[in-house]
Protein backbone atom coordinates (compact mmCIF):
# COMPACT_ATOMS: atom_id res chain seq x y z
CA UNK A 1 0.00 0.00 0.00
CA UNK A 2 1.34 3.67 -0.84
CA UNK A 3 0.74 6.58 1.00
CA UNK A 4 -0.80 9.67 -0.09
CA UNK A 5 2.59 12.07 0.21
CA UNK A 6 4.45 8.87 -1.91
CA UNK A 7 1.47 9.20 -4.32
CA UNK A 8 1.38 12.72 -4.61
CA UNK A 9 5.04 13.04 -5.55
CA UNK A 10 4.70 10.58 -7.61
CA UNK A 11 1.82 11.96 -9.66
CA UNK A 12 3.21 15.39 -9.37
CA UNK A 13 6.70 13.83 -11.06
CA UNK A 14 4.94 12.78 -13.88
CA UNK A 15 3.18 15.37 -14.50
CA UNK A 16 6.36 17.45 -14.30
CA UNK A 17 7.97 14.93 -16.53
CA UNK A 18 5.74 15.25 -19.08
CA UNK A 19 5.43 19.08 -19.19
CA UNK A 20 9.17 18.98 -19.60
CA UNK A 21 9.20 16.75 -21.78
CA UNK A 22 6.61 18.71 -24.16
CA UNK A 23 8.80 21.99 -23.74
CA UNK A 24 11.69 19.80 -25.05
CA UNK A 25 9.55 19.46 -28.04
CA UNK A 26 8.30 22.42 -28.68
CA UNK A 27 7.94 26.23 -27.17
CA UNK A 28 11.66 25.80 -24.94
CA UNK A 29 13.45 23.50 -27.86
CA UNK A 30 15.69 26.62 -28.11
CA UNK A 31 16.45 26.87 -24.21
CA UNK A 32 17.39 23.49 -23.65
CA UNK A 33 19.05 23.15 -26.92
CA UNK A 34 21.56 25.73 -24.70
CA UNK A 35 21.97 23.38 -22.34
CA UNK A 36 23.65 20.32 -24.43
CA UNK A 37 27.27 20.43 -23.40
CA UNK A 38 29.38 21.17 -26.48
CA UNK A 39 31.79 18.39 -25.90
CA UNK A 40 28.45 15.63 -26.15
CA UNK A 41 28.34 13.61 -29.56
CA UNK A 42 25.03 13.61 -30.82
CA UNK A 43 23.37 16.83 -32.76
CA UNK A 44 21.91 19.26 -30.23
CA UNK A 45 18.46 18.94 -31.44
CA UNK A 46 18.22 15.47 -31.78
CA UNK A 47 19.66 14.85 -27.81
CA UNK A 48 16.68 17.55 -27.08
CA UNK A 49 14.18 16.42 -29.02
CA UNK A 50 15.18 12.33 -27.37
CA UNK A 51 15.14 13.46 -24.03
CA UNK A 52 11.73 14.91 -24.62
CA UNK A 53 10.22 11.81 -26.14
CA UNK A 54 12.40 10.10 -22.78
CA UNK A 55 11.09 12.62 -20.46
CA UNK A 56 7.02 12.28 -21.56
CA UNK A 57 7.71 8.26 -21.51
CA UNK A 58 8.87 7.95 -17.68
CA UNK A 59 6.73 10.84 -16.49
CA UNK A 60 3.73 8.86 -18.44
CA UNK A 61 4.74 5.93 -17.16
CA UNK A 62 4.92 7.11 -13.22
CA UNK A 63 1.64 8.23 -13.80
CA UNK A 64 0.14 5.56 -15.65
CA UNK A 65 1.54 2.68 -13.96
CA UNK A 66 1.61 2.43 -10.36
CA UNK A 67 2.23 -1.41 -10.55
CA UNK A 68 5.58 -0.37 -11.97
CA UNK A 69 6.52 2.62 -10.08
CA UNK A 70 9.70 1.18 -8.50
CA UNK A 71 10.91 0.19 -11.88
CA UNK A 72 10.02 3.88 -13.28
CA UNK A 73 10.75 5.69 -10.42
CA UNK A 74 14.56 3.99 -10.18
CA UNK A 75 14.76 4.83 -14.14
CA UNK A 76 13.70 8.79 -13.78
CA UNK A 77 16.68 8.11 -10.67
CA UNK A 78 18.73 6.96 -13.36
CA UNK A 79 17.85 9.24 -15.94
CA UNK A 80 18.66 12.16 -13.50
CA UNK A 81 21.95 10.98 -12.98
CA UNK A 82 22.69 10.64 -16.52
CA UNK A 83 21.87 14.50 -17.49
CA UNK A 84 23.55 15.61 -14.55
CA UNK A 85 26.87 16.05 -16.74
CA UNK A 86 24.99 18.23 -18.96
CA UNK A 87 23.91 20.40 -16.20
CA UNK A 88 27.45 20.54 -14.90
CA UNK A 89 28.72 21.67 -18.22
CA UNK A 90 26.31 24.44 -18.54
CA UNK A 91 27.60 25.92 -15.41
CA UNK A 92 31.50 25.19 -16.58
CA UNK A 93 30.63 26.28 -19.99
CA UNK A 94 28.49 29.34 -18.75
CA UNK A 95 25.69 28.89 -21.01
CA UNK A 96 22.86 31.21 -20.35
CA UNK A 97 19.41 29.01 -20.32
CA UNK A 98 15.73 28.98 -18.19
CA UNK A 99 17.14 32.54 -16.67
CA UNK A 100 20.37 30.82 -15.11
CA UNK A 101 22.54 33.68 -16.76
CA UNK A 102 24.97 33.97 -13.97
CA UNK A 103 27.64 31.82 -12.58
CA UNK A 104 25.89 31.57 -8.89
CA UNK A 105 22.69 30.50 -10.24
CA UNK A 106 23.83 28.01 -12.58
CA UNK A 107 26.09 26.43 -9.66
CA UNK A 108 22.93 26.57 -6.98
CA UNK A 109 20.45 24.21 -9.79
CA UNK A 110 23.61 22.00 -9.39
CA UNK A 111 22.22 21.15 -6.01
CA UNK A 112 18.56 20.46 -7.38
CA UNK A 113 19.42 17.18 -9.05
CA UNK A 114 20.18 15.43 -6.09
CA UNK A 115 16.98 16.15 -5.09
CA UNK A 116 15.34 15.33 -8.47
CA UNK A 117 16.88 11.88 -7.67
CA UNK A 118 15.35 11.77 -4.47
CA UNK A 119 11.78 12.12 -5.36
CA UNK A 120 11.94 9.67 -8.14
CA UNK A 121 13.24 7.55 -5.53
CA UNK A 122 10.53 8.17 -2.62
CA UNK A 123 7.66 8.49 -5.65
CA UNK A 124 9.11 4.95 -6.66
CA UNK A 125 8.40 3.24 -3.26
CA UNK A 126 12.82 3.31 -2.81
CA UNK A 127 13.29 5.24 0.09
CA UNK A 128 10.83 3.91 2.65
CA UNK A 129 11.19 2.51 6.52
CA UNK A 130 10.29 -1.43 6.66
CA UNK A 131 7.59 -1.23 9.36
CA UNK A 132 7.81 -4.75 10.13
CA UNK A 133 9.59 -6.16 13.35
Amino acid sequence: MTSLPRTAARLLLGATMVGAGVLHLTTQRQEFRAQVPAWFPVDEDLTVLGSGVAEIALGASFIALPGKKRLVGALLAAFFVAIFPGNVAQYVEGADAFGLDTDRKRLVRLFFQPLLVLWALYGGGWLRRDRRG
